[in-house]
């Protein structure tokens, strides 16, 4: 097994996750079959309970692990399909030793960071490493692991000891390490600052880690005086400093590292062969200059409630853009806040309500993606209204879904307090419910999560046929609330038609209405499986309809 672990240092979010993606597609370019391992140092086990405002989305795997968005990174550029074992956390380590200690594993010892906790991680790490992952259910041949965090976090102080005690356990000729760091450019003459890289390498050497590669995060290329000097003052071959630069799309990040030698450095780092054809870098360099080249504008007003950080979105903005690509337009994603477009905001400030309408009214396209709580509920109902009543091509993903159905309920069925019981407890018209087998003591990974397969009910559909006409999808979900199985007949005889359930046939998984463009919305999350060149089909049908395509 080969491995090549990514950290970071001066700053955090500086695209260590792309970093790694990158790295993954460059080694699977090689022929080897690639598997990743991303490290969270904090407490929490799993990223399910964190607001998405701190920490960006909770993406989810087929297994039903909420994680970091990295992991959704890692799967897109690598099409590849993780498990929560992938992303280790401090809560999960510690969680996993005491369990062993309460069971008397230890045998009387004092169970301490090192070695138990340090030795708890590299077992973790060597037993995701040998989980297959692509499909194929062969072993991997190479693991990229990416430890979150900055080096000289207080928190990821035991991973480092057990990344640093972990290139012996392996062979140091398994084993590469990269740094991605900052090279700020500072004053009037424009120049490119070394000293925060020097100073974040030190530490790195000085906790026993000696990187072999140094991807350096600048706004412009690297000079070369600048190369050179960060190649002598942080002990690297001038080859293995590299420049990571802004570039037009993200797709151009595994080219820019692959035209610096970055291949071949890895190649000599951790022993493989380089072959003189890699038809996947070709595909790459075709579709960064597919996405480089789309002219003609496609507009999709996305009414959510974390507006204010787009990753809260990350994988919704991705497969809007892998379906941009795969319909030839250029993708622009008018963001609205939810809040804006409901009538109590007429009053509180007439200019910002003024604004969010023009902006839904100008779309070719509206989507409502999942979320959880009350505020902007009534915004979201607008904005469904207005598509189904207007003909405008509208998506619901989860709570989509769910506020469409509460609008059809209001609006077309005169139920007119239908409501969700998420939003009130004690509505009088439960349009959508609480989940019977659902926790109410925990938040943590308690709702229905992870694939589950959804049969189709119907001979033919809009949605049915963007799936290939299959008779099942399988989809990843992330919900606590359903629509209520005793509605369902009568929103149906109304004309809003729930094509496909779950395997009981009680739960309603995909909406579409009859007469209109496109009007569908998803129980589950489609947006987790989609990938460049294979965009997902209910996101590829919104773009579709947007754009006047027939499906």
């Amino acid at each position: 097994m080969k491995y090549v672990v990514v950290t970071g240092g001066v700053l955090s979010g500086l695209g260590k996750g792309i970093t790694a993606s990158s790295i993954g597609v460059l080694l699977k370019s090689a022929g080897l079959r690639v598997t990743c391992v991303k490290i969270d140092p904090y407490l929490n086990c799993d990223a399910g309970t964190m607001s998405p405002f701190e920490h960006g989305e909770v993406y989810v795997l087929d297994d039903g692990g909420e994680v970091d968005l990295d992991l959704g990174n890692y799967e897109r550029f690598l099409d590849i399909s993780l498990t929560k074992d992938n992303n280790i956390t401090t809560g999960k380590v510690y969680q996993s030793v005491i369990e062993r200690e309460r069971r008397g594993d230890y045998l009387g010892k004092t169970v301490q960071v090192i070695p138990h906790i340090t030795n708890e991680i590299q077992e973790w790490i060597e037993r995701v490493a040998d989980t297959p992952s692509d499909g194929s259910g062969e072993i991997p041949d190479a693991c990229v692991i990416e430890l979150g965090g900055t080096v000289g976090d207080i928190e990821s102080a035991p991973f480092i000891e057990a990344l640093r005690q972990f290139q012996f356990r392996v062979g140091e000729e398994n084993i590469c390490f990269v740094h991605v760091s900052l090279v700020p450019v500072m004053g009037p003459v424009g120049e490119q600052k070394t000293k925060p890289t020097q100073h974040t390498v030190k530490e790195l050497r000085g906790l026993g880690i000696i990187p072999d590669i140094l991807v350096c995060r600048s706004e412009h290329p690297l000079d070369t005086e600048t190369r050179q000097k960060l190649a002598a003052f942080c002990h690297v071959s001038p080859e293995a400093v590299v420049s990571a630069h802004d570039v037009s799309n993200i797709y151009r990040i595994p080219i820019l590292l692959e035209e610096q030698g970055v291949s071949e450095v890895l190649a000599k780092e951790i022993g493989f062969d380089l072959p003189k054809s890699r038809p996947l870098l070709d595909d790459w360099i075709a579709m960064a200059n597919t996405v480089d080249n789309l002219e003609e504008v496609i507009k999709i007003a996305m009414v959510g409630k974390y507006t204010g950080l787009s990753d809260s979105y990350l994988s919704v903005i991705k497969a809007l853009q892998h379906s941009s690509y795969e319909v030839n337009r250029k993708l622009e994603i008018n963001w609205i806040e939810s809040e804006s477009l409901d009538e109590k905001m007429l009053k509180e400030d007439p200019e910002k309500y003024s604004e969010a309408w023009d902006v839904l009214k100008s779309a070719d396209g509206i989507l409502v993606p999942g979320g959880f709580g009350v505020r902007g509920i009534e915004g979201k109902i607008k904005a469904a209204e207005y598509a189904r009543v207007n003909k405008v091509p509208f998506l619901g993903v989860c709570l989509g879904l769910q506020i469409a159905t509460i609008e059809f309920c209001r609006n077309v069925l005169g139920m007119e307090n239908a409501n969700s019981t998420e939003f009130d407890e004690n509505t009088k018209q439960p349009a959508v419910v609480f989940m019977p087998e659902i926790s109410k003591t925990h938040m943590g990974g308690t709702m229905r999560l992870g694939t589950k397969p959804t049969p189709f009910l119907v001979e033919d559909c809009k949605i049915k046929r963007l799936y290939g006409n299959k008779s099942y999808v399988d989809e990843r979900h992330r919900h606590r609330y359903e629509v209520n199985p005793e509605l369902i007949s009568q929103i149906e005889n109304a004309g809003l038609i729930y094509v496909g359930k779950d395997e009981t046939g009680q739960r309603c998984e995909i909406m579409e209405l009859n007469n209109h463009p496109y009007y569908v919305g998803t129980q589950y999350h489609p947006e987790f499986k989609s990938r460049p060149g294979r965009p997902s089909p209910p996101f590829l049908g919104l773009l579709m309809a947007a754009t006047g395509l027939e499906i």
